[in-house]
């Protein structure tokens, strides 16, 4: 891990420190070879004080233990009808599967304990048919997890559930993960999938506010990859509940959990609840995040070079757009309130964030302000983005004489010859 990646970590270790996370992992994961990767990644969020809580499913492993016993297991998830073969085939899977998971923890000096905190009720008749023994998820036994979790332990919840006279219940490894994140306040939900995020058609969805979930499961359900599912339903449920943040990633990255947990950019996709994005004007302590973000473009001659005192003495002109409270794009308003003129400038979005609407929300932000100030006229220069203002922004080429007369001076003197571009404000 780079030096930058740790500096990158720190400025999430106060917002995340003696928060629960809940892990859910499907049984597929615990056999890949990144597994044990997987697990040295939980250690790192323990030693963050972090706290987490480890849900598993066993799908994989009824499916394989069918195989070997001959058996048609009548259920693999626990959404369907369990008969008693197919129960016997998930305690035994289950159980092989959490021993090999607390070995693993083990190996990584974790102390963890597999608990019987998932209370259950039959699922009943439905449409006519006796589910048998599958089980719905009544409640989950806070006072038992918050104990090990003070302890330091990480509670292992497997996907089976219990009832008050000790009858044992299959059931959803997503619904217990989502009861858990419920009941203990979760920061985080992470499902842990051989998916490398929610694919809705071909293409998977980076970040999803909760109403565009829920308008994609209203009409494109179809479209979302059946293994996703589930994953899609009770991630919309968790938000719902107030769990801020639902994540969806491939377990099979090396180092995927932690880039997802750690980076802006994540590795899968993340459902919000919560609007986790804002522009706010710029402080002092942002010049060097503005100075940071735009080196790459200034190098490149795309922006024109600032310095910091330059910046300090524009400061109230420059805004910041943020992810998770961390600056990912910059935009400034120069205005010259008696030509009723005003200047979008050093607009940039760092890499990792392209394509995602941040520009045109930065565009809009600007534009929106420069009305609040009675400004008619928007101006912009660029070099190498004016077919973007022009196609996506919808400014007019303009000429040097349509620069105030200060901002023409700087405009002769730079050499840069760039695009002057014009919108009128209505």
């Amino acid at each position: 891990m780079k030096l930058t990646d740790l500096r990158g970590i720190l400025r999430y270790i106060p917002q995340f420190r003696d928060k629960t996370f809940i892990i859910n992992v499907d049984g597929a994961i615990v056999t890949d070879e990144n597994f044990t990767n997987l697990l040295v990644d939980i250690a790192v969020l323990r030693s963050l004080n972090i706290h987490v809580v480890l849900v598993h499913g066993a799908s994989a492993q009824i499916r394989a233990l069918a195989r070997e016993t001959g058996r048609a297991p009548s259920n693999l998830d626990g959404t369907g009808i369990t008969d008693e073969a197919t129960l016997q085939l998930a305690l035994t899977a289950a159980n092989r599967l959490t021993h090999e998971i607390l070995e693993g923890l083990a190996a990584n000096d974790l102390r963890a304990a597999c608990t019987n905190a998932v209370i259950a009720h039959p699922a009943g008749i439905l449409h006519g048919v006796d589910q048998l023994f599958t089980g719905k998820v009544e409640r989950v036994d806070t006072e038992l997890l918050q104990r090990l979790l003070a302890q330091g332990i990480i509670p292992i919840l497997p996907p089976l559930g219990f009832d008050g006279e000790g009858k044992t219940y299959r059931v959803n490894s997503d619904g217990v993960a989502l009861a858990a994140a419920e009941a203990l306040k979760a920061a985080k939900l992470m499902f842990i999938t051989a998916h490398d995020g929610i694919r809705v058609g071909e293409r998977i969805i980076r970040q999803m506010p909760l109403a565009d979930l829920e308008s994609v499961l209203t009409l494109q359900r179809q479209a979302i990859h059946p293994d996703l599912l589930s994953k899609a339903i009770h991630a919309a449920a968790a938000c719902k509940a107030g769990v801020p943040r639902v994540h969806v990633i491939n377990g099979s990255l090396p180092e995927g959990l932690l880039a997802e947990v750690f980076t802006n950019e994540g590795v899968g996709t993340l459902i919000y609840g919560n609007e986790f994005q804002q522009i706010r004007r710029a402080l002092k302590k942002d010049i060097r995040s503005i100075l940071n973000l735009t080196r790459g473009s200034v190098e490149s001659e795309e922006l024109v070079k600032r310095t910091r005192p330059a910046i300090e003495k524009q400061l109230a002109d420059y805004y910041i757009f943020e992810i998770d409270k961390n600056p990912v794009a910059c935009v400034a308003l120069h205005t010259w309130p008696e030509l009723g003129k005003g200047e979008l400038a050093c607009l940039y979005v760092s890499s990792a964030h392209e394509n995602q609407g941040i520009g045109r929300k930065l565009v809009q932000f600007v534009e929106n302000k420069a009305r609040e100030l009675g400004l008619q006229e928007l101006i912009a220069l660029s070099t190498q983005a004016f077919t973007w203002f022009q196609s996506k922004g919808g400014f007019a080429e303009g000429t040097p004489d349509d620069l105030p007369p200060a901002r023409r001076e700087k405009y002769d003197q730079s050499g840069r010859h760039s695009k002057i571009l014009l919108k009128k404000l209505k």
